[in-house]
């Protein structure tokens, strides 16, 4: 039989657990990862000025077999500045404009720069975002296994065959040629209105080569979301790789697609009728460089610039999946597509947000009405509970037979009010990551000083209502604990909310503020409804 005792610790157990979860994901983010963040910041500028971040060596392939690396250590030191240099503008070969950005291409058939050109793509100046710092591996560089090879590619100007493509309006294609000793390297390509293109890289020889994406974009690579590679297999199983984590080679064979992404934005090359043989290298950081693997002819696509959905989707619906959700992606998904419906006809991001809020809570309402009413029947126990506690204080199984009857009699569980509110954790992440990797939500208004629900409330509104809200929810919820100490900790509770949000974006903090009020509204239908039955009982 079990100990009711024992039961009702386990509630309380359960229910600081949730609690404490919360707070340690909240802090985690807040007090390591930005410090992490700032820190790696630092460790960067610092590196700027003294190496200008090497690049890595490159591996050889035999039948589809990573061998050890070609000459090893001397790849990367002759070539290591050329690779990450600042690209002046007399570099600039061809600039191609689409309908979403602005393409440069440099002397060594490089992608020197992508600038965004879509209106809500600009800074707090009103400047057009770029994608790619002056010191980065740049997409597109082609690295070859001859070091004697490599060191002269590095050396001799592509040749191009427009230095000016227009494909706002239609697909443009042009070539980019090399002529190296014993080998000539021509690069095809086909631009499309909507940003993305195709590549065919031919070699006269079979020298091998590698292509690689590039660095991830640095515009938002804060500590809220992951930044690094994201790797899909032919099985389509997912392969991240975050930044600072990559102590060694890394190789895949079969590979779908590779992403190299911060929050918002990624470059990604792509293939899904021939797959792909990647390797992810890393720099002096220890961050994850991708190099995809050729010998006399290599084809792909590739896309560089924000992660919308609908703009990957149209590409191909296996690119949604450069969005990483995290763990709870099959969650997440979902529940974005469902976002986009809703947007779709609502028409605001804010008040979509709302909508889907409050549909949620009418979904999971079973699920907390259940709770609701389990704490509600055992605050009304309580009394008879240490009724039973103080007469049986010296026989424990009698205490327990006459609680385990005392439950019965009443319909309570003592575990009630604690598992629907933990099996509710998983739609909670779920929603904080779709609400946090959701590009759609930048630059989205929503009511008079919220203009950017990607980012924090300036006014901290927000913030303050959701703080408010939870020490009302506190106030009218049953509290069954009896200890004190536990009290006052879930009394701060509130407090300590208030202030990690202060800085989380506008759209997630409406999320929850909206969750709360909804939350009150079924706690005092339920508060007034268990009223009711006590007068009528008087």
């Amino acid at each position: 039989m079990n100990n009711p005792n024992q039961d009702n610790g386990m509630q309380k157990r359960m229910l600081i657990m949730t609690l404490i979860v919360f707070v340690f994901f909240i802090a985690y983010e807040f007090l390591v990862l930005k410090p992490q963040q700032e820190e790696k910041l630092k460790k960067q500028e610092i590196a700027k000025q003294e190496a200008k971040n090497a690049a890595p060596d490159i591996t050889s392939t035999v039948a589809g077999e990573v061998s050890q690396p070609a000459a090893p250590g001397e790849l990367a030191k002759s070539i290591s500045a050329l690779s990450t240099k600042a690209i002046g503008t007399g570099d600039i070969i061809t600039t191609i404009k689409t309908g979403r950005n602005i393409i440069q291409i440099d002397k060594l058939g490089r992608v020197a720069q992508v600038t965004l050109t879509e209106e809500k793509y600009k800074d707090e100046e009103g400047n057009r975002f770029k994608l790619f710092e002056a010191d980065q591996l740049r997409p597109l560089e082609v690295r070859f296994a001859n070091t004697d090879l490599n060191n002269e590619a590095f050396k001799v100007t592509y040749t191009t065959t427009a230095s000016n493509v227009d494909a706002t309006k239609e697909v443009q294609k042009f070539t980019l040629s090399q002529s190296l000793t014993g080998v000539t390297l021509i690069k095809n390509f086909t631009v499309y209105p909507n940003g993305h293109y195709d590549l065919e890289i031919n070699s006269t020889s079979k020298e091998q080569f590698f292509v690689t994406n590039g660095f991830r974009p640095n515009i938002l690579a804060d500590m809220y979301a992951d930044h690094g590679v994201y790797v899909k297999l032919a099985d389509s199983t997912m392969d991240l790789t975050v930044d600072e984590d990559l102590d060694k080679t890394k190789s895949y064979v079969g590979a779908k697609f590779i992403s190299s992404f911060d929050r918002y934005y990624a470059t990604v090359i792509y293939n899904f009728d021939k797959t792909l043989q990647i390797s992810l290298m890393p720099d002096a950081n220890k961050n994850p460089q991708g190099f995809i693997h050729g010998v006399n002819t290599l084809s792909f696509s590739g896309y560089m610039g924000p992660k919308e959905f609908k703009v990957l989707e149209g590409l191909n619906k296996e690119l949604t999946d450069v969005i990483e959700y995290g763990w709870f992606t099959f969650i997440a998904k979902p529940m974005f597509l469902l976002l986009q419906f809703l947007q779709s006809y609502i028409g605001n991001w804010g008040w979509t947000i709302v909508v889907l809020t409050v549909l949620i809570k009418l979904i999971l309402y079973p699920l907390s009405y259940k709770g609701m009413v389990s704490m509600q029947k055992l605050k009304d126990l309580a009394p008879k509970m240490k009724e039973i506690q103080a007469k049986y204080k010296d026989d424990k199984q009698k205490q327990s037979a006459h609680m385990m009857e005392l439950y019965k009699k009443h319909g309570a569980n003592p575990m009630g009010g604690c598992l629907p509110l933990v099996l509710q954790i998983p739609v909670f992440f779920a929603i904080y990551r779709v609400l946090l990797n959701s590009i759609e939500l930048k630059g989205a208004e929503w009511i008079l000083w919220i203009h950017d629900l990607a980012e924090m409330d300036p006014y901290f509104v927000l913030p303050i209502l959701m703080g408010a809200s939870m020490f009302l929810q506190q106030k009218i919820t049953p509290n069954t604990m009896q200890d004190e100490m536990q009290k006052k900790i879930f009394q701060f509770l509130p407090v300590i909310f208030t202030f990690f949000f202060l800085w989380f974006p506008a759209g997630l903090t409406l999320y929850w503020f909206i969750n709360n009020v909804f939350t009150i509204s079924q706690q005092y239908y339920i508060n007034k409804l268990f009223e009711k039955q006590r007068v009528a009982k008087k």
